[in-house]
């Protein structure tokens, strides 16, 4: 799946407000399919247009467990970034997330906050989140979709920060999948 555009009908203008590009990172290891459609129905629910990147499945990291799918997802808010991360929290855990599982371990759905624009902070949430720089199953799918984009701390494309990536690192690969906004 090529990185596609999802928009509501009958969005209402939102224009009038001051708008942020967000990124977020989708996981899932458990019923993969399953928790990776209804977080991606979670999110055009409440963020509107998505951009997806394609889907990936990649190896457990830290821990042996099932392989996972893996995507980005792209979109605009007016939400403050704290508002942003309980919404995801919120989807995670209508999702069975379950909190304070070890740090390393099988997900039901894992949602991230990767990028605010180009904000730069420590609280309420890392942002730049660090491991775009570290996880193939971040980086690769964040390049598909933002790859003119620069990572606002080491001011390099994410095109360029994957091509230069050690991809015999970690393995992933693309994967067949369709995902259609749900009806309203």
């Amino acid at each position: 799946m090529s990185p596609s555009n999802w928009f509501a009908a009958d969005m209402p203008d939102r224009h009038s407000v001051s708008e942020h590009q967000i990124y977020i990172s989708v996981g899932s290891n458990i019923e993969r399919e399953t928790h990776t459609q209804k977080g991606l129905d979670a999110l055009f629910n409440e963020f509107g247009a998505l951009t997806l990147s394609r889907v990936f499945e990649s190896e457990a990291i830290g821990f042996k467990g099932d392989t996972f799918y893996n995507l980005v997802v792209g979109a605009t808010t007016t939400r403050t970034v704290s508002q942003v991360c309980q919404c995801l929290k919120d989807i995670e855990h209508e999702n069975g997330r379950v909190r304070g599982a070890e740090k390393f371990s099988s997900r039901t759905l894992d949602l991230d906050l990767l990028l605010y624009d180009k904000l730069v902070i420590d609280n309420p949430v890392e942002l730049p989140r660090g491991e775009i720089l570290y996880n193939a199953f971040v980086l690769q799918p964040l390049a598909d979709i933002a790859p003119i984009e620069k990572h606002p701390i080491v001011d390099e494309t994410y095109a360029s920060l994957w091509q230069a990536f050690d991809k015999q690192t970690q393995r992933l690969w693309p994967i067949p999948f369709a995902w259609s906004p749900p009806a309203a």
